[in-house]
């Protein structure tokens, strides 16, 4: 029996730091998006090359994952690492 950690915490809200025309960004956002219904977060995607100050923080690290101040990962999904972060969570 799967249990989602949606019903029971606050939903974490997580960032997503990508830029178009990277494929890592898509296969990260993607999985993020199939993951999203069982575990209840909310996602928020920001394009680093349309924000000065995202781009100069960024550059070409991502994708790049956070939680609040928290970063979860970067390049590829850090699934245990997310599902640890979401159970404790962390955001409201």
């Amino acid at each position: 029996m799967r249990q989602g950690f949606s019903r029971t915490l606050s939903p974490v809200t997580l960032v997503l730091y990508s830029r178009i025309r990277c494929h890592l960004c898509e296969d990260m956002h993607l999985q993020l998006e199939e993951l999203q219904g069982e575990y209840g977060f909310e996602l928020v995607v920001r394009d680093v090359d349309t924000h000065p100050d995202w781009a100069s923080a960024y550059g070409d690290e991502v994708p790049l994952l956070f939680a609040e101040d928290v970063e979860i990962c970067r390049y590829f999904l850090d699934l245990e690492r997310l599902k640890a972060h979401i159970s404790r969570g962390v955001s409201s």
